[in-house]
């Protein structure tokens, strides 16, 4: 199926997309008078966006939030299911074909952060299970209401038991809308990585973590994620051959020699961000 090409310079309709002059883009799910909720009209535009920051050199680290301090999604807008553009977006096809809010879903190997604030439900927890780094105030509180309202937690859930405690994310899944994990137990269970007091402190947080990661080779860390979030679906044996390919890939990017030489006459790398590029002996 052709895809319509977005532009992303434009406003687009229900989120919000920033490329800062440092590296980093920030998504921000907009539409705070619907809980931040996800539209059938919406996913084109979020997949756009991430198949910039996942094709574009210049883009180094993403963090995804929302709008307001009282949701950061409140999952699918029930209210548009039965839609026509709903059956166009969802309609009885592949995954690969269906799905593409997450990072994850949209093959996206650099750095992400989530920034979470308020209640979170249902397709809200694509952006946290599948993001790197999930930072979090203390307002936030996980949930997820499929079996409420009639449909299959699966995607999201079985993120969920990647990152919890299997009987967590299955209460979760099971109780829906009548439990409700705190941002401090999720903190403690690891769905949390960073915990800030206040919704107006959770941007900054995350955008001091993604200025941190600005320091580091980009192709290096992109390498680097794919082996740990690849171990995931391999066992451990596997896993590490699949990392040893990755590690030996980097052995003819630009970037493994240049470390090295920054260190020893003590400056600043300066990093290629074509992930393609081959080193001095590769030319």
């Amino acid at each position: 199926m052709t895809r319509k090409p977005i532009d992303l310079t434009q406003p687009l309709n229900g989120v919000g997309y920033q490329r800062r002059d440092d590296g980093i883009a920030i998504i921000t799910l907009d539409r705070p008078d619907r809980g931040n909720a996800l539209a059938p009209h919406m996913q084109p535009i979020v997949r756009a966006i991430w198949d910039e920051v996942r094709d574009d050199d210049t883009i180094r680290v993403a963090i995804i939030t929302a709008a307001g301090e009282r949701h950061f999604c409140t999952g699918f807008d029930v209210a548009e299911a039965d839609s026509e553009e709903a059956d166009t977006v969802f309609n009885n096809r592949p995954l690969a074909e269906s799905v593409h809010w997450s990072p994850h879903q949209n093959r996206v190997w650099k750095p992400v952060i989530c920034a979470v604030q308020g209640l979170c439900v249902g397709g809200g927890l694509h952006f946290v299970v599948d993001s790197d780094v999930v930072v979090a105030s203390q307002n936030v509180k996980f949930m997820d209401t499929h079996v409420n309202v009639g449909m299959v937690g699966a995607l999201e859930n079985i993120g969920l038991a990647k990152r919890l405690p299997l009987g967590t994310a299955l209460r979760m899944t099971l109780q829906g809308r009548d439990f409700r994990l705190p941002a401090e137990r999720a903190y403690q269970l690891g769905l949390v990585d960073e915990l800030v007091e206040t919704p107006a402190e959770v941007l900054p947080a995350a955008i001091a973590i993604a200025q941190s990661m600005l320091k580091n080779s980009p192709q290096a860390m992109a390498l680097s994620k794919q082996a740990v979030w690849g171990s995931l679906e391999r066992g451990y044996s596997d896993a590490l051959e699949a990392a040893w390919g990755l590690l030996r890939l980097h052995w003819s990017h630009p970037d493994f020699l240049e470390g090295p030489r920054a260190f020893e006459e003590k400056r600043d790398p300066n990093w290629n961000s074509d992930p393609n590029a081959r080193g001095e002996d590769e030319e």
